[in-house]
């Protein structure tokens, strides 16, 4: 029987992502929690889906990697305050895995970052309070003109050998020439994504 996730208390604390409720209808058999939102660890035992990632296709809710987004009139130099990574090296429609890093050289989060116009980065947080740390920053430069937000986004992941089938099924054929860390946009059932060719699993996704 799953654990009754009702039992546990939501706030500014602790969020559930917007795949919840469908996440809660496959039993998953535990959660953590990353960036305050619970975050679903796995639905099968550790082999079995080890199976299914390396031979077929496996889909993740990952939209607790929250993504920090800047933009405005100053936004790339922004961006560029914070990370040691040389953004204008990044065109728009690319991405790149990139440090925060804090004054002394800290990591503070490793996100990937994609660029998604001359002055408008997202950053695809690991779990830190990177957002804050932003804000923070900013107070540093006042006279930047940068807007510091939430991204209207959520994550999802799909993995495997069968991902790109399963995609070029999904928006069409044509997504099957992404280039490694390149995103664009499409859409899927007449919703609006953005489909990036990432991943942490060493698979295709």
């Amino acid at each position: 029987m799953a654990f009754d996730m009702s039992l546990v208390q939501r706030g500014a604390r602790l969020r559930r992502t917007p795949y919840f409720e469908s996440t809660q209808k496959r039993d998953p058999k535990g959660y953590t929690v990353y960036n305050h939102m619970l975050f679903p660890i796995r639905f099968d035992t550790f082999e079995a889906e080890f199976e299914a990632l390396l031979n077929d296709v496996t889909l993740w809710d990952v939209a607790v990697e929250r993504c920090l987004e800047i933009s405005g009139p100053d936004g790339f130099r922004f961006a560029q305050l914070l990370t040691p990574r040389d953004l204008s090296k990044c065109a728009v429609g690319q991405g790149k895995y990139v440090m925060i890093c804090d004054s002394d050289g800290g990591i503070i989060n490793d996100p990937v970052l994609t660029r998604m116009d001359e002055n408008t980065f997202w950053f695809a947080l690991a779990s830190s309070d990177a957002l804050l740390f932003a804000r923070g920053l900013k107070n540093a430069y006042p006279d930047l003109d940068v807007t510091i937000r939430e991204a209207e986004a959520a994550p999802l992941q799909v993995q495997g050998p069968k991902s790109k089938p399963l995609m070029a099924k999904l928006v069409g054929e044509q997504i099957l020439d992404l280039k490694y860390y390149w995103w664009r946009r499409a859409e899927i059932a007449g919703v609006p994504v953005v489909i990036t060719r990432t991943g942490w699993t060493s698979e295709a996704g």
